[in-house]
């Protein structure tokens, strides 16, 4: 982590991902990046549905590669690149025909590493192989949901999913949140960790940071005004009152509260649900 000297009080408790020895590039391939607007919480009428969330730097958007529909044919890593939609660092890879894409890098991938997308890959970082081939036990992630459907699976910084068991055509998978979940075991999986694992540590130090990120101020549903909150008003500080429990500022439990479907989908395919903070206290 990179730490600065105390010269302005936001600074002396700013902590960083170091970049350097990392990155490998200060500016973008030119034909895998294009502009666009952001949508900063808006839906498609314009109105607010996701609250604080709103301006940030301006951005240019890679055109990163999930499908990996490249078989069978060998890519050499060129450069290590910052993305700004994404937590973790992205490599540009020049495969052997030539062409050239963004992938999501993995912790100890460097320049002029290979890696290929094969059925007989071998089982080392950066390789991606179908769920049973791999042995059991092993760390993976850009893992998909559905064979040849992209990866969905573990692509944030520092994450990874264990593969802890494969019967009969199906794969489970251990979740960062400690959900297992099951898989068929023909989709795609990358071995190995996402890079930047050191992004959980930052301290953005001020607010600013959090400005450039996109991040819009929270204000304390207790320091509104009655009209705006179920927990406004009131002469100082002041409790939630003969309330069950806290609520959201449209009047909803919030807080240790399931929000899951009882009739999702998915759910034939959860093995263990994730524990809840209550759940992890007992």
């Amino acid at each position: 982590m990179k730490k600065f000297r105390p010269r302005t009080p936001s600074l002396r408790h700013t902590e960083l991902p170091s970049f350097r020895g990392v990155l490998t590039a200060g500016k973008p391939f030119k034909k895998l990046v294009k502009g666009g607007k952001r949508d900063v919480g808006r839906s498609g009428s314009g109105r607010i549905s996701v609250r604080h969330k709103g301006g940030g730097h301006k951005r240019l958007f890679r055109d990163v590669d999930f499908m990996y529909n490249k078989k069978d044919i060998p890519a050499r890593v060129e450069t290590i690149e910052y993305d700004p939609h994404r937590n973790a660092y992205i490599a540009l890879v020049c495969y052997k025909d030539g062409e050239r894409r963004y992938v999501i890098a993995h912790s100890t991938l460097k320049v002029g590493d290979e890696f290929i997308v094969s059925e007989k890959a071998p089982f080392v970082p950066g390789n991606r192989n179908r769920l049973k081939n791999i042995p059991v036990g092993t760390y993976v992630y850009n893992v998909e949901l559905k064979a040849e459907g992209g990866s969905k699976i573990a692509r944030s910084a520092g994450n990874h999913v264990e593969l802890v068991a494969i019967a009969d055509g199906q794969a489970h998978l251990k979740m960062p949140s400690g959900e297992v979940r099951i898989v068929e075991d023909s989709v795609w999986a990358s071995i190995g960790h996402v890079s930047n694992e050191e992004h959980k540590l930052r301290n953005l130090g001020k607010a600013g940071r959090s400005r450039w990120l996109g991040i819009r101020p929270t204000v304390r549903g207790s320091a509104m005004n009655p009209v705006d909150h179920p927990h406004g008003g009131g002469e100082g500080r002041q409790g939630i009152g003969l309330r069950r429990g806290p609520k959201t500022r449209e009047g909803k439990q919030a807080f240790g509260v399931k929000t899951r479907r009882a009739k999702k989908y998915s759910n034939v395919f959860i093995v263990t649900r994730r524990k809840t903070a209550r759940e992890k206290r007992r």
